[in-house]
């Protein structure tokens, strides 16, 4: 019986640093940091530049968050049109960092849950929120499962929806 209960504590002990070390590995978004701060920094580029702002709202410890910015960053055409068109802000929402300033003026997107995504315009006006699940792959694997991720095409198409050129109404209009 001893050795029954040494032998759970030692398991219990083993799973619980793993799943530290694993979650303690990504960190892509800063809970320190200063969300209001970041989105107008990030907005007064924008507006310079002549982008929008895309927020990625989330937390390192949200595997689909963490999973969603790998993609972007090993996805060559992703991150080109985000550098392209958007100044990119990640704001973190956590247990101890709700960021509720920050969420009041985005308009509270956490309500679709995580990663949730936001285009400002170069005035800082919420202009979409995009809930993440639209962006879901609908691909099945070979054992007919639904696969798990998201879909660069259905990302590439929210985001150029949303660039500057897309929503000027001038882009349509018959020059002439």
């Amino acid at each position: 019986m001893k050795r029954l209960l040494i032998l759970i504590t030692a398991i219990l002990i083993s799973t619980s640093v793993f799943s530290q070390t694993k979650n303690e590995a990504v960190q892509i978004y800063n809970p320190e940091a200063n969300a209001m701060a970041d989105l107008k920094a990030a907005t007064v580029k924008a507006a310079k530049a002549k982008k929008h702002v895309l927020v990625q709202v989330g937390g390192n410890w949200c595997s689909w968050c963490i999973a969603f910015h790998q993609l972007v960053e090993k996805t060559p055409a992703l991150k080109q049109t985000i550098d392209d068109n958007y100044e990119y802000v990640l704001v973190n929402w956590d247990k101890e960092h709700h960021n509720d300033e920050a969420m009041r003026y985005l308009g509270f997107p956490n309500r679709f849950g995580y990663p949730v995504f936001v285009v400002l315009d170069g005035k800082g006006k919420v202009l979409h929120i995009e809930n993440s699940a639209y962006l879901e792959t609908d691909e099945t694997g070979a054992d007919g499962k639904k696969k798990v991720g998201h879909d660069v095409k259905k990302i590439t198409s929210f985001l150029k929806g949303w660039t500057v050129a897309a929503v000027d109404p001038d882009t349509y209009q018959a020059k002439g």
